[in-house]
């Protein structure tokens, strides 16, 4: 089916909200959209009225219509069931099925229809899955908020807590001092500091000497070395780990501040020590609260930060892959995106002719934007502004085209992965082996991670193409190889530890190509007006799949 719009409208025909998922005016949308009532005969039960160009697919809901636009050679049986999810998908987000509900809720209405069909074909997802889809972003979106708001409030709550301990050790310091006739003793100063938490780190018996005169009092402190034995004193709550130097050294006169920080559990202190003249002052800070909970990143590497020096064009060609293989290696589906992103910075280089070269023998589907010429990119290859009074706009990314392949067929992935377990006395020997599909691809710091069962220790690793790290947090082995290329198509990894073979399942990989899947490139650009080539633009093009699986998720 080649589904043209979907849209709510009411039984008057005045569209609510409608999402286009073809190249289509307003006025066109608008005037289909009109026209529908005028088709619909009264007493009749036929959910579908054609006309001359297209098919109305609708189902009433309430006082409104969920209504599909299609071609007439279009598969009706598929039609009436992409309905039916687009009518269960409306009350999922709308409630009470009236005007305002659906004005609302508009963009949460459209999100869902982009997940239902892309490029006017539809997917195979059903309401669950539509669902959480929707859902998947905002829920990461909450988790980020509130591990924030947490982070927040713990450091305010410490830092509150320890302003009022300091501000209690400062009174009492205060005595001490009016006590002995403002001479004071490091060490009855540290000791006091002690006390603050028992998560604050004892600094070993380093000794001072104060000495004043009857002119101006004047201060000088000798720190001696680290006492021998235990070190105990310079770890925190018993924990092995080394800490900073509190003061390496104190100047005998003079006005100085020395800092060092430490750590105790999810709080990030910081001593701040301050010599004035005579009076010495000893001020913990809170720092920062360190997150109890974090978002477990995805060993996903972004691609790596562009190195091409932008001229006034820049064009970059940029895919995300999208795969689920099977255990056995084969292939289950596979969905390539890709746009053509044009930006221009120079205001005498607006309006201009973009060449792209398409090499693709494969079933690629091309979608330019709505302000592009779509019948001249049709026949020639060519992205042109429509109008020669509305050149492209300035200083703005523009996603001029877009590009969908999709496919089952396992000769196509890009990178294939085979796992062999073998059962042996209680133990598993793993043989894992990569292969480079498509030799005209390079690609760059490929990871590709395997789940080892939990509790089952780090696994024997005996063989390796590349490098290996096990992550222990994670539980998962990362098999590191920096480059893949013709040259460097395939290799294997064989490890020996405790599990079943649906333990190392599913395989996820990560990589980054500076090479397109899709054989799309720039040829040159031109400008509209005189013909001539420009050739001081700057391109850049890169490959990096979004979701890489083998096996079950």
């Amino acid at each position: 089916m080649v589904l043209l719009s979907a849209a709510i409208c009411n039984k008057s025909g005045k569209g609510l909200l409608s999402r286009q998922f073809v190249e289509m005016s307003r006025s066109r949308a608008e005037g289909l959209l009109a026209a529908f009532p005028k088709l619909m005969s009264n007493g009749k039960q036929h959910t579908f009225v054609e006309t001359e160009s297209v098919r109305y697919v609708y189902q009433p809901l309430e006082k409104l219509f969920v209504l599909l636009i299609t071609t007439k050679n279009s598969n009706i049986l598929e039609d009436l069931e992409t309905l039916r999810l687009f009518s269960r998908v409306v009350p999922e987000y709308c409630g009470s099925l009236d005007e305002k509900d659906v004005l609302d809720n508009a963009y949460e209405v459209i999100f869902a229809f982009d997940e239902i069909v892309a490029l006017g074909y539809r997917e195979s997802v059903n309401l669950s899955q539509v669902r959480t889809y929707i859902e998947m972003e905002s829920h990461e979106e909450n988790v980020y908020q509130a591990v924030r708001k947490s982070q927040e409030k713990e450091a305010h709550e410490a830092m509150k807590k320890k302003a009022k301990e300091i501000a209690q050790q400062k009174k009492e310091r205060e005595k001490m001092n009016r006590g002995k006739g403002g001479t004071s003793n490091m060490s009855s100063l540290m000791s006091g500091t002690s006390r603050l938490s028992p998560d604050v780190p004892m600094v070993g018996d380093t000794t001072s000497s104060v000495s004043t005169s009857s002119s101006k009092p004047q201060s000088t402190f000798t720190s001696s070395s680290r006492p021998s034995g235990s070190s105990r004193a310079l770890k925190l709550g018993g924990k092995d780990r080394d800490l900073n130097t509190f003061v390496d050294k104190l100047k005998a006169e003079g006005t100085g501040n020395y800092e060092t920080k430490f750590y105790a559990g999810s709080i990030i202190f910081s001593y701040n020590y301050c010599s004035s003249n005579s009076r010495y002052g000893l001020t913990l800070d809170v720092i920062a609260s360190t997150a109890k909970h974090s978002i477990a990143s995805a060993n996903k590497p972004e691609p790596p930060t562009s190195n091409v020096i932008q001229s006034g064009i820049h064009l970059k060609l940029e895919e995300k892959i999208n795969l689920q293989a099977r255990q056995d290696g084969s292939l289950e589906t596979m969905e390539v995106l890709g746009n053509l992103i044009l930006r221009i910075s120079d205001a005498d280089k607006q309006n201009i002719h973009v060449w792209v070269k398409n090499d693709e023998d494969r079933d690629v589907q091309t979608q330019t934007h709505p302000h592009v010429d779509r019948k001249f990119f049709a026949q020639k290859s060519i992205i042109a502004s429509k109008s020669a009074s509305k050149p492209f706009p300035l200083n703005n990314d523009v996603p001029v085209l877009r590009w969908r392949y999709q496919t089952s067929d396992s000769s196509q992935m890009p990178l294939s992965i085979n796992l062999w377990p073998s059962y042996n006395n209680g133990m598993t020997e793993v043989n894992v082996e990569y292969e480079l599909e498509q030799e005209d691809l390079t690609l760059n710091d490929v990871n590709i991670v395997i789940p080892i069962p939990h509790g089952s220790g780090s696994p024997v690793v005996k063989e390796v193409d590349g490098d290996y790290d096990y992550d222990n947090g994670k539980s998962c082995l990362i098999w590191s190889l920096p480059v893949m290329d013709a040259s460097n198509k395939d290799g294997s990894l064989e490890f020996t530890v405790a599990g079943d073979q649906s333990d190392f399942f599913p395989i996820s990989l990560s990589f980054y190509s500076p090479n397109l899947y899709c054989r799309l490139s720039i040829a040159g650009v031109k400008a509209a007006e005189s013909g001539k080539d420009i050739t001081d633009f700057s391109s850049e093009m890169f490959c990096k799949p979004d979701r890489y699986l083998i096996g079950n998720v």
